[in-house]
């Protein structure tokens, strides 16, 4: 256990130090924290499985856009962030008995604070669910498919198929990025498992904090103005353009 604690720490100093140099050789990293070069190789093929970095000849590259990057790296990407953005949520939520919740990092960090005793949770997200089934009178429900180990979620068409069985009273979820009024996933298939939810749902509300509307992701989920809410850290000037397209965006 000693052991292993050592190499998650190794690991996150050799991401940040990555995030800081962009790139680094094997050679490089292994005089940096005092360990041979083959330790180096087996940390960067486990980050590399995760998604946390690309690997280049001799040595990694920091993966900045990698598509679904792992929810332990944007758990902690931009973390202050999705704090703020949670806490605006909690103040705003609609009265509800069940609820879906994507398995996004902006999602888990309001899942962790708001209070769901006596209510039905259902989520595509396997950490979200743990850290749920811990807490006294909530349930929690994992629709059925394929487990991506990167993004510690089921997804793909059984998932679909699986919530289509559901009907529940609110949506809450966020997306890759906002960009011209309309969501974007990296991935096909969690634009997919979007959508299904979006169906499902009687109200539907988007988490997303300032940092989204700066980014672009390839696949269109649906228009921003299709959500009953946006809620957002992002300041007035931000988020002007959707306030003109009629979306209720509750900032603060």
């Amino acid at each position: 256990m000693a052991g292993d604690t050592f190499i998650n720490e190794r690991i996150n100093g050799i991401l940040k130090y990555l995030k800081e140099k962009q790139k680094a050789s094997v050679e490089e990293l292994a005089a940096v924290f005092f360990v041979s070069p083959a330790s180096i190789r087996r940390d960067l093929k486990e980050m590399q499985r995760l998604g946390m970095i690309e690997r280049s000849r001799g040595g990694a590259i920091y993966n900045e856009k990698a598509d679904e990057v792992s929810i332990f790296v944007r758990a902690e990407k931009n973390a202050k962030e999705k704090e703020i953005t949670a806490s605006v949520a909690l103040k705003s939520l609609p009265e509800f008995q069940s609820v879906f919740i994507d398995n996004s990092s902006t999602c888990l960090a309001l899942a962790e604070r708001i209070n769901l005793s006596y209510k039905t949770v259902v989520t595509n997200g396997l950490q979200i669910a743990q850290k749920l089934s811990r807490k006294e009178n909530v349930t929690v429900i994992v629709p059925g498919g394929q487990v991506y180990f990167n993004t510690n979620s089921v997804t793909g068409s059984m998932t679909c198929a699986a919530l289509s069985k559901f009907k529940v009273d609110l949506m809450l979820s966020s997306c890759a990025a906002l960009e011209d009024g309309d969501t974007y996933e990296h991935s096909m298939e969690t634009m997919q498992l979007k959508r299904r939810a979006f169906e499902i749902s009687r109200k539907r509300i988007l988490l997303v904090d300032r940092t989204k509307f700066a980014l672009s992701a390839l696949y269109r989920t649906c228009s921003a103005a299709d959500y009953d809410a946006i809620i957002t850290n992002a300041d007035d000037s931000a988020v002007a353009f959707l306030r003109s397209m009629n979306v209720n965006v509750i900032n603060r």
